[in-house]
């Protein structure tokens, strides 16, 4: 009976050579029609300047799905988010490895993997200081001078985002050089010095002059902040940015994050899997799961009172000071294959608390508050209403 049901597991995920050639024709087909409509010689501005639904927000997400296109199948990364950040406010997005945060942000900056990785659909609207474009139809050489200058992007390992054959110096520098050409040499390099101090790097004008492995991490992480703070961008998205860091680098880079969010009042998209980073930094908070926001709120309403089951769980997994367990709370199951997401909620086959009315299609947002949303059955059903 075992092996039966392992074989029948495996021949659920097998995919024979003819299969996988038929999908693979068929995806480049598809993908071969957005890379047509983008590569475009004259993309009109009307087709990407756009409005904001509120002009309080710095950038809208409405309805984004970006998904990658393999040999095995559709991979939907990003299925249908919806959320805002707001001027001079930090939104914590938070959820497991593979619930789409990273790719959320890569398709902001239009750095998703092409021709496989595409946004099919929605809409990314970003306030540039002048006027609002959508930048899932922008051109590439315009959203050139964008990334980097109104959006900036720290990311998760310095190590690897800095060239190591080069100076320091010489690395920041030239982000200055692309986004303020008319600046001269020497302007240049002060700027770059200024940047470097204001992260907390004491010897600047060394470090300048150093090259990637001779610093720390945490000093490789400060390097990585003054490059995507160089050119005072509206927005700063920091992925995952003190993981590779030790718990007393890790307060430092968050204490400087949140200063300099004051000091040239920008906002700051933070993904993390680390709620304590969460709750001392977010004014908002995004909750995903495979690709969707399951639920969103003040950072006190998700903390005080997590209304998705999903919510709930990582709540009870995080260890808590003079509390005393035997064993960590863990969310049974696993996460569904993103080639083949089921029709109903995507949660369901892992959740303790189902009603009757989770067999039905995947549950519309609630709102339980002017700011608290949840995507949940128990909420929008006679039986499951009120329940926590």
């Amino acid at each position: 009976m075992a092996l039966f049901q392992k074989n029948s597991a495996k021949a659920a995920n097998y995919i024979s050579a003819k299969e996988s050639r038929r999908i693979s024709k068929e995806n480049r087909r598809i993908t071969d029609e957005f890379e047509k409509k983008r590569n475009r010689n004259v993309i009109p501005r009307e087709e990407y300047v756009t409005e904001m639904k509120n002009s309080e927000n710095v950038v809208e997400f409405d309805n984004l799905h970006t998904y990658f296109f393999s040999d095995v199948g559709i991979v939907k990364s990003v299925n249908g988010v919806t959320f805002d950040v707001p001027k001079g406010k930090t939104v914590g997005v938070v959820g497991e490895s593979g619930c789409g945060k990273s790719v959320t942000s890569l398709s902001l900056m239009q750095l998703v993997q092409r021709p496989q990785g595409q946004v099919v659909e929605g809409a990314i609207r970003f306030h540039t200081g002048k006027e609002v474009v959508d930048v899932t139809k922008m051109p590439a050489r315009e959203m050139q001078k964008l990334r980097g200058n109104k959006i900036s992007m720290i990311f998760q390992e310095p190590m690897t985002s800095l060239n190591p054959v080069f100076r320091i110096g010489l690395q920041v520098d030239e982000v200055i050089k692309l986004h303020f050409p008319d600046m001269k040499k020497e302007e240049v390099r002060k700027r770059t010095i200024e940047m470097l101090e204001l992260v907390g790097i004491a010897n600047s004008e060394g470090v300048y002059k150093m090259f990637p492995h001779e610093l720390s991490g945490g000093m490789r992480q400060r390097v990585m902040i003054a490059m995507g703070l160089a050119c005072d961008p509206e927005l700063i998205i920091a992925d995952e940015p003190t993981t590779a860091l030790d718990v007393t680098i890790q307060a430092q880079i968050l204490d400087i994050l949140r200063d300099l969010k004051k000091r040239i009042n920008s906002s700051i998209m933070l993904i993390t899997h680390d709620l304590g980073v969460i709750a001392e930094m977010a004014d908002l908070v995004v909750v995903m799961y495979a690709g969707r926001v399951i639920e969103k709120g003040t950072a006190e309403e998700i903390f005080a009172k997590p209304s998705h089951p999903y919510t709930i769980g990582l709540m009870k997994s995080k260890p808590a000071v003079g509390r005393k367990m035997d064993r960590l709370y863990s969310i049974p199951g696993k996460v569904p294959n993103p080639i083949n997401m089921p029709d109903y909620c995507y949660f369901k086959d892992r959740c303790e608390q189902c009603i009757e009315a989770c067999e039905g299609k995947y549950p519309d947002q609630v709102q339980l508050s002017p700011t608290h949303f949840v995507s949940c059955y128990r909420y929008d059903h006679p039986t499951g209403k009120g329940e926590s």
